[in-house]
């Protein structure tokens, strides 16, 4: 009898609270609280590796440091990042020393002295673990070191930053095909892929992971630093992305080969098709984190009215919302695919991930105020989406968000909060651009 009153009570909490979660007047004072008190705070001091420098990477689903703490490149330049951000938006000063400690990390111990670039991997205290190279890790340390730059003045920030872009013209640009070999050996060759390769393996592939945050590292460079070559670059990548990695229908194609060839298991067997799903499927997530990514690079480059990128983003959030939005709970599911021999396009993973759900925030609020008209209702599905966020997603408790929604995978209550793929990029960022816009339009 007790535990049915007390699952009654819980019931009808969730109800109220999902009723107010709903309502747009208190979203912003939601996204406020959200923001600081439930992300930054809980993870900064905390984080910060007074032993061996840089932040810790892994905790435990109530914030208790677990595990080895190697660090990746991507952790520890998004850590730098989020705190020079937060350093801006809240004109709060206490947080540049959290962002300084980052980069003095990312220069002293996963910079290649010898060779440059930066390491992708390294244990606690900063031996290398991993030899091979990423465009796709690289992009995130040049784009911390412009944040720092932003929040400090910190020249020497800015000179890495420079550094590591000439490092990618040098190693990574493909100066006959365009666009970046994500792999590469620590002298910066790139990695070529051979018969003996994993056909479910991503090495020597081209990608659209690391072309999005390649235009999304050279967008910030661009902005610090207006030099010619940053521009050219910037421009090729939009173009690259917009008209060539995005498919007709309206998301991204995942993987390519060196020459553009698209990594396509379409007319192979289903079983085949989900064997390698890692390197075919439809991410809506990424689609509408693109959308905004481009919107961003085009006003950067001073094109704002550029119809050819916002019609491409747009086609892409309406792909996103038309097929892989959850009609009753809202939410961005993982992946879809089309088969050739079944109607539209199916869902093969339900999960609702922290990230997409973020990045849906952000472009959805944006699409909103471009097209308040829309039939997709693009405001209404914003604080559907809100509402998803505070009932399934936002640790109440102890803070942060689940990796999963908590409709679909109930197991990732007590998972992990934070390891070296999560940490407080993609939400702060979310939050603190649609806490701008919000005040902005109040």
């Amino acid at each position: 009898m007790r535990i049915r009153w007390l699952l009654a009570g819980l019931l009808s909490y969730l109800g109220a609270f999902s009723q107010q979660a709903a309502m747009p007047d208190s979203i912003l004072p939601q996204m406020r609280w959200a923001a600081k008190e439930g992300l930054l705070d809980k993870y900064y001091p905390r984080d910060i590796d007074t032993l061996y420098g840089g932040y810790l990477s892994t905790f435990s689903y109530d914030f208790q440091p677990v595990g080895d703490q190697d660090k990746m490149i991507v952790t520890q330049a998004r850590h730098t990042w989020s705190t020079a951000k937060a350093a801006l938006f809240y004109h709060d000063s206490s947080f540049i020393p959290m962002s300084r400690h980052g980069y003095y990390f990312l220069r002293d111990k996963m910079w290649d002295s010898e060779y440059g670039g930066f390491y992708t991997l390294v244990s606690r205290d900063g031996r290398v673990k991993s030899k091979i190279k990423e465009a796709y890790g690289n992009a995130f340390g040049i784009y911390a070191l412009c944040a720092y730059y932003e929040c400090s003045g910190d020249t020497g920030s800015l000179g890495l930053a420079k550094r590591t872009f000439l490092w990618l013209e040098q190693h990574s640009h493909d100066p006959m095909r365009k666009g970046y070999f994500q792999h590469l050996e620590r002298n910066g060759t790139p990695v070529m892929r051979t018969t003996q390769v994993d056909s479910r393996a991503e090495t020597g592939y081209k990608d659209q992971n690391s072309s999005i945050h390649l235009l999304e590292a050279f967008t910030a460079l661009y902005h610090v630093w207006p030099d010619p070559l940053v521009r050219t670059r910037l421009q090729e990548m939009l173009v690259l992305i917009r008209d060539r990695i995005v498919t007709p229908h309206g998301y991204l194609q995942l993987f390519f080969t060196p020459d553009w060839r698209p990594v396509s298991y379409r007319d192979s067997s289903e079983a085949s098709i989900l064997q390698h799903k890692n390197l075919d499927h439809v991410s809506f997530g990424h689609d509408v984190e693109t959308a905004f990514l481009m919107q961003e690079a085009s006003e950067a480059l001073g094109g704002k009215e550029n119809k050819a990128t916002m019609a491409i983003g747009k086609k892409m959030v309406d792909h996103a919302l038309r097929n892989g939005w959850d009609s009753v709970l809202g939410g961005f599911y993982d992946e879809g695919y089309y088969f050739k021999d079944k109607p539209g396009c199916t869902i093969i993973n339900r999960s609702k991930n922290w990230w997409a759900q973020a990045e849906g925030l952000n472009t959805l609020l944006i699409f909103s105020e471009l097209y308040p008209h829309d039939p997709l209702h693009y405001r209404d599905k914003f604080v559907q989406l809100w509402k998803y966020i505070q009932t399934y997603m936002i640790d109440h408790e102890h803070g942060d968000w689940y990796e999963e929604g908590l409709d679909n995978e109930p197991q990732r209550k007590t998972a992990l909060k934070a390891h070296i793929w999560k940490g407080t990029y993609h939400n702060f960022r979310a939050l603190s651009n649609c806490i701008r816009r919000l005040e902005q339009s109040n």
